[in-house]
């Protein structure tokens, strides 16, 4: 089974010509997932309890987080799955802080050289600029220093502001539509971006390589 996660506190949703107007993350998340030809299972962060790491060491002797919340019962998910598709969007140009939380909390599988995710596959999903960002970086990092296997892909998406459903996007000087359209009496569905084919083309490909490295190393 291959478990995928979203860190994006927005869910998928679409006018009533099927343009995307958020959920990006979400969408290519299951996108990947639905196109392995593998099971899976999907998990949003959206309303969970996720807490940050507290420094409080109650894990270096088992490897075992003892805070109260929701990110034991998605880890030992983890611990079942074959592999994990994880995605997260970018916020003020770093990983959204519910996904910073979910990650940070890794620090307590790899006490005293016992790496519980030792080689696990895995794809990551990133959504802000389209290009290399920090939120790869992040995620890549934390799953390297749980000895995890280098991602079977990467996937760069470009986001979507969410100046355009906030209410106030046509007129807001602060916010993106604005600043690319002007001011507006309405945002009409021509302002607002489409997602590139290009990243369905890329996801697929993804998708593709994820499933064939479950059916090489678990079939």
């Amino acid at each position: 089974m291959i478990l995928g996660i979203s860190a994006s506190g927005r869910v998928i949703e679409r006018n009533e010509t099927g343009l995307l107007l958020k959920g990006i993350t979400e969408e290519f998340v299951k996108f990947i997932l639905e196109n392995t030809g593998e099971p899976s299972e999907y998990i949003s962060l959206n309303g969970k309890k996720i807490l940050g790491c507290q420094g409080c060491l109650k894990c270096a002797p088992d490897n075992i987080c003892k805070l109260d919340d929701d990110w034991a019962e998605i880890r030992d998910r983890i611990f079942k799955a074959s592999a994990i598709v994880f995605g997260a969007p970018n916020y003020y140009g770093t990983i959204n802080a519910v996904g910073h939380a979910f990650l940070e909390r890794f620090f307590s599988l790899r006490h005293r050289g016992k790496f519980k995710l030792l080689g696990k596959p895995n794809v990551i999903v990133s959504v802000g600029t389209g290009e290399a960002s920090p939120v790869e970086d992040f995620i890549k990092s934390v799953f390297r220093s749980n000895y995890m296997a280098e991602p079977i892909g990467i996937l760069r998406v470009k986001g979507l502001a969410q100046c355009y459903t906030c209410g106030f996007g046509a007129n807001c000087p602060a916010g993106a539509v604005v600043g690319r359209h002007g001011f507006l009496n309405e945002i009409r569905h021509y302002h607002i971006p489409r997602i590139s084919p290009e990243n369905y083309r890329n996801a697929q490909i993804i998708a593709k390589r994820l499933g064939e490295t479950i059916r090489e190393n678990f079939g």
